[in-house]
């Protein structure tokens, strides 16, 4: 091959092995050989989904390239994740345990194969990498220090076989604990310099501890923090950033999160703040310790939206406002039609690293939405219009609901939203023939508690169809129902709260209220108007 023919790339190599596979395979070739194929092929998957290729994998060892650094450690770090959940279901002495490394490099690429000191310097930082645990180069560090929060700590400088210069090596920590400090995040002759700096500034080596250990993200101050913290875990969810550059897109990241608001409001062992009030930060730059303040939370949980073609790219990180540290993190990219998948596995990883027990039927119950992605896509748009509450905008919600439901004819979301068309404007004062509106949006409530007997919104609109009728005794019902399959639905104390006040209960009406007001801190005017 001559020289111009030789094709050069700068690439990011992801090395994994497996530690002690020499014993593996002499103590039972068989399950080794099983285990190892098996573990393969989800190294595969997991670089594929991370925009990744295999280029080789001979015996023990997987070799990936990757166009970027950040997907490369991400899918590390992912892929270790995986691999430590399948090991637990494993005998201690036949797990299987990768080291990884990761780099940054120049190879030379043959056909499907790579070659080059990039790929050799890789394999030798995975082989300083501990069992289980993730080693990177200087190279690779210096791509990803400010846009992974993941932590790092720096382990020298080591020398490499047939490499000129020593090479710089990071340890990317994996106890939960540890993501989020920078160790050692410079090379240590930089450190002591700026260390001797600051301890001539500030007199302390506080100064130096504060400034390599602080947290990712400023930790939010509970003595600042506009309301005390509930007694459950609070969260806020933020509208999901639109990456895509076209403002038509917004309804992806809105609506994502918007359903993860409303399966996470169906936990009776959460405080989740409603939609109206973290969806105010929308478009602005604002710090997770401000939402938490704000808000009153103690967990914020944030993410973007990104939309090409038939894929869709979605990330997703839930923080712990009052310690800075990022909790869990994850990438997906995914085919569109994948989306709801997406959707629900983030609200069960929010569940679960918070801890949240579920209670019998509430698994279930959470992740009952439209499969159809043009379904779901018209009732976002629709309910877009119906929050506009002027006439027009809820006759184009009422056409974008039967839309909805047309692709999708037990879609319950879109029954709920075309009974409001009917019974808002009854409520409003411009329905032509509010008895008929009235009938017909009952008739839709009653469809959406066919299709599903647990839709808290169902309830809320039956409730309030009987507050207009001034059936105050069943309104009351209707909204106590609500609030037992949906406890940290604002809308829904509200809702309550206005039965109790027609029905002459009004300090039942103004607890209701404050319910609401504290689920939403930034409420919409007619509470305002209910509680006074």
């Amino acid at each position: 091959m001559s020289t111009k023919d030789v094709k050069r790339k700068l690439r990011a190599i992801l090395s994994a092995d497996v530690q002690g596979y020499s014993r593996l395979m002499g103590d039972d070739e068989v399950a080794t050989v099983k285990t190892i194929t098996e573990y393969r092929e989800t190294l595969t998957s997991l670089v594929n989904q991370y925009t990744g290729r295999v280029v080789d994998s001979p015996g023990d060892n997987v070799l990936a390239v990757f166009g970027s650094v950040v997907d490369a450690v991400q899918c590390a770090v992912e892929i270790q994740n995986i691999l430590k959940a399948k090991n637990e279901d494993l005998p201690e002495n036949r797990r299987m345990i990768f080291r990884i490394g990761v780099n940054l490099g120049d190879v030379i690429q043959e056909e499907d194969r790579i070659y080059g000191d990039g790929v050799n310097i890789a394999a030798r930082i995975e082989a300083l990498a501990d069992g289980g645990g993730i080693c990177i180069s200087g190279t690779a560090y210096d791509q990803i220090e400010n846009k992974l929060a993941l932590g790092y700590s720096f382990l020298g400088e080591h020398s490499v076989k047939n490499i000129a210069k020593p090479v710089r090596v990071y340890k990317v920590p994996m106890d939960p604990k540890d993501v989020g400090k920078k160790r050692g995040s410079k090379p240590w002759k930089r450190i002591a310099i700026t260390a001797g700096v600051l301890l001539i500034l500030a007199g302390t080596a506080a100064a130096v501890w504060n400034f390599y250990l602080r947290p990712d993200v400023k930790p939010a101050s509970v003595e600042k923090m506009a309301f005390p913290l509930p007694d459950n875990p609070s969260i806020a969810v933020l509208a999901f950033d639109n990456l895509s550059g076209d403002p038509k897109q917004d309804y992806l990241g809105d609506g994502i999160a918007e359903d993860i608001i409303t399966q996470l409001s169906q936990i009776h062992n959460l405080f989740v703040i409603a939609r109206n009030s973290s969806f105010s930060y929308k478009g602005k730059k604002v710090k997770v310790r401000q939402v938490a303040e704000e808000l009153g939370v103690k967990y914020v949980l944030e993410g973007s939206v990104q939309k090409s073609g038939d894929r869709v790219r979605i990330t997703a990180q839930l923080v712990d406002a009052i310690t800075g540290r990022h909790l869990w993190a994850h990438r997906y990219d995914r085919e569109l039609k994948d989306f709801f998948a997406i959707q629900d596995e983030i609200t069960r990883e929010v569940v679960t690293e918070l801890g949240v027990k579920l209670g019998e039927g509430e698994g279930v119950r959470l992740f009952g939405s439209s499969q159809n992605l043009e379904a779901w896509t018209y009732l976002n748009k629709a309910l877009k219009q119906f929050r506009r509450f002027t006439p027009e905008g809820i006759f184009q919600a009422r056409k974008l609901s039967k839309k909805a439901i047309e692709l999708d004819p037990d879609f319950s979301g879109g029954y709920v939203m075309l009974g409001w068309t009917y019974l808002l404007p009854v409520r409003m004062g411009f329905s032509k023939s509010p008895r008929e509106d009235l009938n017909r949006a009952e008739e839709l409530a009653n469809k959406t508690l066919a299709l599903n007997d647990s839709d808290p919104a169902a309830k809320n609109m039956l409730g309030y169809i009987c507050l207009v009728r001034r059936q105050h005794d069943k309104a009351i019902q209707q909204g106590q129902d609500a609030i037992t399959l949906a406890p940290s639905v604002a809308d829904s104390h509200a809702f309550l709260a206005e039965s109790l006040l027609y029905a002459g209960r009004p300090e039942e009406a103004i607890g209701e209220m404050t319910k609401a007001m504290r689920l939403a801190p930034f409420y919409p005017a007619w509470y305002l108007w209910t509680l006074a």
